[in-house]
């Protein structure tokens, strides 16, 4: 589901004016790997990411959008961070920002792909060889690997190279 319609609902209101909404981040780990998704409107990598409906438990709400936007399921380990995104600006004008809730998920089976239209790829990636990554997704994706081993997992910006 791309645009939520709560959302649309809204938008038919407030135009392109920003607005404050609650997402989540699905940090998927599986033997040192990490799931990423291609986003298709702008091409990004980055880990599962989503709007929080409203009345949805934001736990959730990364659970469906893991099973929605890769075709997996995924269950959480726990709330790793929670932090406000810069401002975005959608191609067709829409403004946002969110308070983003990033949670730490174990992988417990399916293949990754791009199941629902968001993203043009879904994939693992070992977590010392990420593709290039926003500061932002680096610190999400280190927030979830924060208590492995250091020796075994390494995610900096040094890790990834940066667009």
């Amino acid at each position: 589901m791309a645009t939520p319609d709560f959302i649309l609902a809204l938008r038919e209101k407030i135009g392109n004016d920003p607005l404050w909404l609650s997402g989540v981040t699905a940090v998927v780990l599986r033997e040192g790997q990490v799931l990423l998704v291609r986003r298709a409107d702008n091409g990004a990598w980055t880990a599962v990411t989503g709007i929080i409906d409203p009345g949805e438990q934001p736990a959730d709400a990364a659970v469906r959008e893991v099973l929605e936007e890769t075709g997996t399921d995924a269950v959480p380990e726990r709330l790793v961070l929670v932090h406000v995104t810069g401002p975005v600006v959608y191609g067709n004008g829409d403004r946002a920002q969110y308070l983003d809730l990033v949670f730490r998920f174990r992988w417990r089976s399916g293949e990754p792909y791009p199941a629902d239209g968001e993203n043009t790829e879904a994939r693992w990636f070992p977590l010392g060889d990420l593709p290039p990554l926003s500061d932002d997704m680096i610190a999400r994706i280190a927030a979830a690997v924060a208590d492995e081993p250091a020796t075994r997992y390494a995610v900096s910006p040094q890790s990834a190279a940066h667009p």
